[in-house]
């Protein structure tokens, strides 16, 4: 029976009578000892689980904590069979079988898309195609593009306004003087510690924040951050920011930002099944990470954005939303590398939502190639990992050249 379903579907079934009990008292406790017996975390400092926790833990995010839906809708996208890829590249000198990279990554699931159309599937960990992993950070260039959707709509007149001009709380904080802009793109001077190595750290302590009055849990902690450089003159990489974004989007469009998603994305554009965003101590969804959705969903997102963001031939976002957002806009201080609107960006025009342990969509236009994978990582962002992914990478694009008889063609589909 144990080899038949998932190990996913065995620890849900291990904690489906946890959910039968939260309006009754000490509901907390039993499902704290129910998380034990599964062997799943039971504390949400997500930083400092073991490997194996993270392993349990990583494909059931919502069931350990609150969360709000993602409407998918009643017609899933069908995707396409293309050309199977084969089972080894060139990487560094030698030949890298896809298994033996996915051993090294501790991926549970890969999914390479070109042209729209499956070359590549894989499965690992107990992992299949319909079950949902979380997203980490890669849920940032997610929310990003609901900027683009609420400048679209109305919601939010310029990507040039002061943050405060929608949230007030922040008028007197460091995020006085900030724009939107300088919001999406990590530079607003404002000083961080994300650290993921220290319990001390901003990223560490920051989604523990309880509300104060009915301010929601992000502005409160926010709102305690001084200034220590100029707007616009510094790239630092905040998690708290895209968690304002978050925050900015729900109190422009007057919807939860899961509403959002499914309305402007995941609903119209074929998302095969429900995702859940993972909610922070106000019961408001976790702006800068934590979404859990297939791996076919991820891929299948960054379809949508390397194709401009077009459902049915009109665009979700302003023309050039995604030409701009993945393209640098800041220096991060790595040669051929920067940042855009919440997505790491390439100098060869390719960009890529990240997170940490391994979570990545990985965008390609010129080769009309898109690659979405998710692991449990060593640690956060280790350097071994994170080197052979891109060298993984860079090696399916060889190939993919050499199909066409030699470089990518330059391509216009990011508008």
């Amino acid at each position: 029976m144990e080899q038949a379903i998932g190990l996913g579907k065995r620890l849900m079934l291990a904690m489906i009578g946890v959910g039968l009990c939260l309006s009754l008292p000490g509901c907390e406790k039993i499902k704290q000892v129910a998380a034990d017996a599964a062997g799943l975390p039971t504390d949400k400092n997500i930083l400092f689980w073991t490997d194996e926790q993270r392993n349990k833990a990583f494909r059931m995010m919502d069931t350990l904590v609150p969360s709000n839906t993602i409407m998918a809708g009643v017609h899933p996208k069908v995707l396409e069979q293309g050309e199977a890829l084969p089972k080894e590249f060139e990487v560094a000198g030698k030949m890298l079988s896809v298994d033996q990279y996915m051993d090294d990554q501790r991926a549970a699931g890969i999914v390479i898309l070109q042209d729209g159309k499956i070359r590549l599937e894989e499965y690992r960990m107990d992992f299949d195609k319909d079950d949902r992993w979380t997203s980490f950070s890669v849920a940032k260039s997610l929310v990003s593009t609901l900027v683009g959707a609420a400048i679209k709509d109305g919601f939010i007149k310029s990507i040039d306004d002061p943050l405060t001009d929608y949230i007030s709380e922040l008028k007197g904080s460091g995020y006085d003087g900030v724009s939107v802009r300088q919001l999406l793109t990590m530079t607003s001077g404002v000083k961080w510690n994300e650290d993921y190595a220290d319990p001390k750290s901003d990223v560490a302590l920051f989604n523990n924040t309880k509300p104060v009055d009915g301010v929601d849990p992000v502005i409160v902690y926010m709102k305690t951050l001084t200034n220590e450089a100029e707007p616009g003159t510094r790239w630092q990489y905040n998690t708290g920011e895209t968690n304002l974004i978050g925050v900015l989007v729900a109190k422009a469009t007057g919807k939860t930002i899961s509403e959002y998603l499914s309305e402007k994305v995941w609903a119209p554009y074929g998302m095969s099944q429900d995702g859940e965003w993972l909610l922070n101590e106000g019961g408001k969804e976790i702006g800068g990470c934590c979404i859990s959705a297939t791996v076919r969903d991820y891929a299948l997102f960054g379809q949508f954005a390397m194709n401009g963001g077009k459902i049915g031939g009109q665009s979700i976002v302003p023309d050039g939303w995604f030409a701009t957002a993945g393209t640098k806009q800041a220096d991060i201080g790595i040669p051929g590398r920067g940042y855009g609107y919440q997505w790491w960006t390439f100098d060869d025009g390719s960009f890529a939502g990240q997170g940490i342990f391994g979570q990545g969509i990985f965008i390609d236009p010129a080769r009309k190639l898109v690659i979405a994978s998710n692991g449990n990582w060593s640690s956060a962002s280790p350097d071994v990992e994170k080197d052979q992914r891109i060298a993984f990478f860079n090696a399916v694009k060889t190939y993919l050249d050499s199909e066409n008889g030699g470089a990518a063609k330059s391509n216009d589909a990011v508008n």
